[in-house]
């Protein structure tokens, strides 16, 4: 029997523990305007469904144990219904269908949809369960499926070259490369004695300025704000970055570390950020879930200058980097915080950035954009997403992010407001990174 990677085996047993719901769905929607091949859509989804084997396993158990079963091509082939729709009909089908509470144990973790609205304009729904994804995946997904799309269009199969390895190769191989945490010298072993001393007294909870008490037992139910920060900003962050030998992941960091310090967060401020997972090149090209989580833990303690700040974070995220194998559920178990089932453990606050490389946005006769399709739920109390856009000179083209927050303590309108004041932050530090942190306008104006 094949097991399960450290990820999945947590999002397995809350799978178990709550049952069949949209919390850990991964939606991705996509306007496709002209011409469309339904037949040969249907025939690539099936395409990329045989290639990728994450997208084709189920978990059933075995005396309480999961394990991977691996269904053929055959038996898991998709269903792409197609729904016609009206523009204002649009948005509710596609939220109740992002809301699909998948069985792990019997159901491909992949559902697709396609929601007609003319002859010459569809919605394509990718619905795919986390435990088969990760959000670097959908670079690889997307590509094999306008691949195989085109190809199809010509009444052919693609030609796409065979992935080295498998999902399955690489939970067996993760287990072998982290070792046994009782021998000393392995590298589980060693990087959980640096988390030990680097999270050793990390505070319980952030203080948050939410609009109203946590309830006993998260509900999990979200809303997304979006926002837009425009190409001058970008480039702006980008050069202070360069200038302080620092990646614009940490600028954004210690930003917020600013904010939610000047806010009442303390100056101990844990933020969580994904990292892809892919440390073996022969998973690049793979769907499938990878990704781990990190703590940075953002000292701003002593009213620093920004660029100060920004010092620490570079420190402390470069030793994370070299850390981060150990599984975050793992680091959960090890560190045993409080498991308090109203607040996620170890941090709050989640930020990650999109920097991966632009997929190419349409095919011969048709038009594709992103089409956002929340699915109402909320991991975290607050979840900043932020993307990079490029020019087509390849220049900074603009900051394009979502924040998913928890409608269990906050309102709509004060995260709003925190993502004006998040900006604001951004725009005082540019123009003035010697500037100590007391300094930094986070209140006037907003």
């Amino acid at each position: 029997m094949i097991p399960l990677s450290f990820a999945q085996r947590r999002l397995w047993f809350l799978h178990r523990l709550e049952g069949p719901s949209a919390t850990y769905n991964m939606p991705w929607a996509l306007r496709l305007r002209g011409r469309l091949d339904v037949e040969a859509l249907r025939a690539a989804l099936a395409d990329v469904i045989e290639r990728h084997e994450s997208l084709r396993t189920v978990f059933p158990e075995t005396d309480g144990e999961p394990y991977q079963h691996i269904l053929e091509p055959d038996e898991a082939r998709p269903e792409l219904p197609v729904v016609p729709v009206t523009e204002p009909e649009l948005r509710p089908a596609l939220d109740a269908a992002a809301r699909h509470g998948f069985d792990l144990s019997t159901e491909v973790p992949v559902r697709a949809g396609l929601f007609r609205l003319a002859d010459d304009e569809h919605v394509l729904l990718l619905l795919i369960h986390h435990i088969a994804s990760d959000g670097w995946s959908f670079a690889p997904l997307s590509r094999d499926l306008m691949t195989s799309y085109a190809a199809r269009c010509e009444g052919r199969a693609a030609e796409l070259p065979e992935l080295p390895v498998q999902y399955a190769d690489y939970t067996l191989w993760q287990r072998d490369l982290l070792g046994d945490e009782e021998d000393p010298n392995s590298l589980l072993s060693r990087q959980v004695t640096y988390w030990k001393e680097q999270l050793a007294g990390i505070p319980e909870q952030t203080a948050l300025p939410t609009d109203r008490p946590r309830p006993t037992t998260a509900s999990y139910r979200g809303d997304v704000v979006t926002f837009e920060w425009d190409a001058e900003l970008h480039r702006k962050l980008s050069e202070l970055a360069r200038a302080e030998g620092a990646s614009l992941f940490m600028v954004l960091q210690a930003g917020l570390a600013v904010l939610l310090s000047r806010l009442g967060a303390g100056d101990d401020i844990p933020i969580g950020t994904p990292v892809a997972g892919r440390t073996d090149r022969a998973l690049d090209d793979l769907v499938g879930f990878f990704v781990n989580t990190l703590v940075m833990r953002t000292d701003t303690s002593g009213n620093p200058s920004f660029r100060e700040l920004l010092g620490r974070v570079r420190e402390t995220a470069l030793a994370a980097y070299e850390n981060q194998d150990v599984p975050f559920d793992h680091l959960v178990e090890v560190l045993n915080p409080d498991r308090s089932p109203n607040h996620h453990p170890l941090f709050q606050v989640l930020l990650a950035l999109q920097n991966f490389a632009a997929q190419e946005s349409g095919q011969p006769g048709l038009d594709i954009t992103p089409e956002h399709a929340p699915t109402g739920t909320a991991r975290f109390d607050l979840y900043f997403d932020i993307t990079e856009r490029v020019e087509a000179a390849g220049g900074p083209g603009g900051l394009a992010g979502f924040v998913e927050f928890s409608t269990d303590v906050f309102d709509r309108v004060s995260v709003e407001r925190l993502v004006g004041r998040f900006e604001r932050v951004l725009r005082a530090v540019v123009m003035d990174v010697g500037g100590l942190l007391s300094g930094v306008g986070v209140l006037g104006g907003v």
